[in-house]
């Protein structure tokens, strides 16, 4: 039973894995990290994204506009940009590796060993992608929050809330990190059923011998 679900949940986390890589790819090129209505003309939306700011009319569609400088942005953009990138590239990684360990990939059916710690590996790099997009996801909204509530600024002036984009990230990472238990979750099964038949042998086998030697004259 276990070796018809193995091939089942392998597959079903290597498409959640998919899935939140490509979450997490959208949400780093996505430009509503942040959004700001304005409410002397409730016609224009801002949004702020990581690479550009982009107004939205109801008439003209969007325009945007690419940051000038790196430096010049604020930290918690210029290392979400890092991280985001990492990610990726991660979450990428762990495809190709993951890819090559499913059980129902016919190439290298007798290197089970090293299937099972690409699988291993593919896994703990889909954990590791998806806490990466979590992270700046996280520092941007809660950047945005202390500056909603910041009472040194005046009322006057508009306010940043959440965008799109961050809920978009988190829903990558929780995909990311659930593809990942899956493979893994799986990979410890399979680890504990071979030594649990062994010991049933052994105990089977050594059942036999006492009593092959009590029916001994």
């Amino acid at each position: 039973m276990a070796s018809v679900c193995r091939p089942t949940v392998q597959l079903s986390g290597m498409l959640v894995s998919l899935l939140g890589w490509v979450l997490s790819c959208l949400t780093t090129y996505l430009p509503q990290w942040k959004n700001l209505n304005l409410e002397l003309n409730e016609l224009e939306i801002w949004t702020m994204g990581l690479w550009q700011a982009c107004v939205v009319q109801e008439e003209g569609g969007m325009q945007c506009k690419d940051f000038d400088s790196f430096l010049a942005l604020p930290p918690e953009l210029r290392i979400s940009r890092v991280l985001m990138f990492v990610s990726n590239g991660l979450g990428l990684l762990g495809l190709l590796l993951s890819g090559f360990g499913l059980d129902c990939l016919k190439i290298g059916e007798r290197q089970q060993e090293i299937k099972k710690r690409l699988l291993l590996l593919g896994g703990v790099l889909f954990w590791t992608s998806g806490i990466t997009a979590i992270v700046p996801v996280s520092w941007v909204a809660h950047s945005t929050v202390q500056e909603f509530w910041d009472e040194s600024i005046p009322d006057i002036v508009p306010r940043w809330d959440f965008g799109e984009a961050l809920f978009i990230g988190w829903l990558a990472g929780f995909c990311l990190i659930l593809g990942g238990s899956l493979l893994n979750c799986m990979l410890c099964s399979t680890e504990v059923l071979p030594s649990s038949v062994h010991l049933a042998v052994a105990e089977l086998q050594d059942q036999c011998q006492h009593l092959d030697t009590e029916s001994r004259p």
